[in-house]
């Protein structure tokens, strides 16, 4: 995603769907070749932008800019390029061509700070990030916490967190929580029970509740894994659930206010928009993980 103050110019994804808010300064003819060549795009008057859907949208109307407003990216790239060589960042986990190339092992940190670079923009098919020489300067400031984290999350460095974590104090604690998560059951209060095939906001993330089993959650059990849990009164029964799709968040209103402390004590609650929006963000990571994934089993299956 992007933003050039000077020239008007601002690239953003879609918080609510899969796809990008556009926006350029107005110019008729240059309005009329966006619209050709996105016939999908719908102008957004609260926003004052073209809403352009797709999971490429971003990539596809970075290039689309970058070839009709050429002035708009030339110079800012140029003097990136210059940057760069006078002051290049020397890293195994990046590399420059046509822009900069950024390879590292998966965190959610480096996802973070560079989704946080404008321009930058994530290619499912090389699983790199490409950063623009224009954004040079905000990629410099943010490398050492993205080399970090890069290392930190390297296979060996993994490996021997794990093994340290063996011997630590917390390792049958941190066994037992993660057994629990598998369990995939949510205490809640027998009275107040939550609507089922719906999304939920809950103290483990958005929920889908799928059967409330009435079996009567031990006391043992919420203190150790639902803290939140042991200050209500009455009995508290398990549900089952799920993790909720992107298109079923989309599709959830949300709520006018923030959750009372009501809310909060019986562990669910209907959704903000802006806890809406960051589950919309991790489902649609996930998904297109998902897709990858399936393109690229398929791929060597042909192949084979």
């Amino acid at each position: 995603m992007g933003r050039d103050a000077q020239s008007g110019v601002e690239i953003v994804e879609d918080d609510d769907s899969p796809g990008a808010i556009v926006s350029f300064p107005f110019d008729a003819e240059c309005v009329a070749r966006f619209r050709l060549t996105f016939p999908r795009a719908r102008w957004n008057e609260r926003l004052r932008a073209w809403r352009l859907p797709g999971t490429t949208a971003v990539r596809r109307a970075t290039r689309w800019l970058e070839r009709n407003l050429p002035t708009a990216f030339a110079h800012a790239d140029e003097r990136g390029h210059d940057s760069f060589s006078f002051e290049p960042i020397v890293s195994r986990y990046l590399s420059d061509a046509e822009d900069l190339v950024v390879r590292t092992p998966y965190s959610r940190t480096v996802v973070e700070e560079l989704r946080a670079v404008p321009w930058a923009w994530w290619n499912g098919e090389e699983k790199a990030w490409h950063v623009p020489f224009r954004s040079i300067d905000e990629l410099r400031k943010r490398w050492p916490t993205i080399e970090a984290a890069a290392k930190r999350n390297e296979p060996e460095a993994r490996r021997q967190r794990q093994e340290a974590a063996k011997s630590g104090p917390g390792h049958e604690e941190t066994k037992a929580r993660a057994s629990e998560r598998r369990r995939r059951r949510y205490p809640v209060l027998a009275g107040v029970l939550p609507p089922l095939d719906t999304v939920v906001m809950s103290h483990a993330g958005p929920l889908v509740i799928l059967e409330v089993t009435g079996e009567i959650v031990p006391e043992q059990t919420a203190h150790q894994h639902y803290v939140w849990s042991t200050v209500q009164p009455g009995d508290l029964v398990w549900t089952t659930w799920r993790r909720p799709t992107h298109d079923e968040l989309i599709r959830t209103w949300p709520a006018r206010h923030p959750p009372a402390a009501g809310d909060l004590s019986r562990g669910w609650w209907q959704p903000t928009l802006e806890e809406l929006r960051a589950a919309r963000r991790a489902a649609r990571s996930l998904e297109r993980a998902r897709e990858t994934r399936k393109r690229r089993a398929s791929s060597r299956d042909r192949a084979g």
